[in-house]
């Protein structure tokens, strides 16, 4: 079975999608079930993870009522403020739906480098591991210092990291972003999508050989085991079509064992996300 763990749905509104820039104009449109149905379908996708793109409690339920009527979504990762002091009620009441499987905030567009660090939200990550809820951390590799001494507080917390911290590859940085990589990867409760990455290239002039090294080491450092298939569905075709993005990742690791092969493309999503 191959899981997409990493996908979008929206209904655009300018002043909600704001981050949906010029450059990204082809996006500014809905982009719903039905749409990528056609997409799985024509690309052999089972199913897939829904991951917030809005940071409201209306979000998490819009994703929740998709996926109560998409058999395709098997899993939805929402956004609650951590950060705010009825918190743990708040995880509570979803709790009793099967499928929210865990958070996301949105930290890559926070100011504050240390954002993760903060008492309040440190509380609030600490009220997940009861629920069996996952954390997606979304951050650029400026923040993955933060990152480092954040996954340090909770070595049972079930962690992913998304889109392999959006690396500059446009702009071929590499080193630190490597390192920091490597010391987050030594905690076992992280693992890594590799999702997201065509877009942290020229979009209009990106090769797959220029991704190669990241995904080298991303697989190197995290093992087949705590690697999983993403597409950043609709985000990913501001650079390319959905087949593009799943060649990248099933072209790297051709030569890799079926059984590697079903992890990375299908089973540690499963796995992780509880499916």
């Amino acid at each position: 079975m191959i899981i997409d763990s990493h996908q979008h749905f929206w209904k655009y509104h300018p002043e909600t999608h704001v981050w949906i820039d010029n450059n990204m104009a082809s996006i500014r449109r809905d982009f719903l079930p039905a749409d990528l149905k056609i997409v799985y379908i024509e690309n052999g996708i089972d199913g897939c993870v829904a991951v917030q793109a809005d940071q409201t409690l209306e979000e998490t339920d819009f994703l929740l009522d998709l996926a109560r009527d998409t058999d395709f979504i098997k899993g939805v990762v929402g956004w609650v403020d951590l950060r705010a002091k009825n918190v743990d009620e708040t995880l509570e009441k979803y709790a009793s739906n099967a499928k929210l499987k865990g958070w996301r905030h949105v930290v890559q567009g926070e100011a504050d480098h240390n954002f993760l660090l903060r008492p309040e939200f440190l509380q609030g990550i600490s009220y997940l591991e009861k629920y069996g809820y996952t954390y997606d951390i979304l951050v650029f590799p400026h923040q993955l210092g933060a990152v480092l001494e954040f996954v340090k507080h909770f070595p049972h917390q079930k962690f992913v990291i998304d889109h392999i911290a959006k690396p500059y590859i446009k702009d071929g940085f590499y080193e630190g972003w490597a390192v920091l990589m490597e010391a987050i990867a030594q905690h076992e409760n992280v693992y890594c999508k590799v999702s997201g990455m065509i877009t942290e290239a020229d979009y209009n002039a990106w090769t797959p050989e220029q991704i190669h090294p990241y995904l080298h080491h991303v697989l190197e450092i995290f093992g087949s085991e705590r690697v999983m298939f993403g597409s950043d569905w609709p985000v990913c075709l501001v650079a390319g079509n959905y087949g593009q993005v799943k060649a990248v990742v099933t072209d790297f690791i051709s030569g890799l064992s079926v059984m590697d092969k079903s992890m990375i493309m299908g089973e540690n999503a499963q796995s992780f996300y509880r499916l």
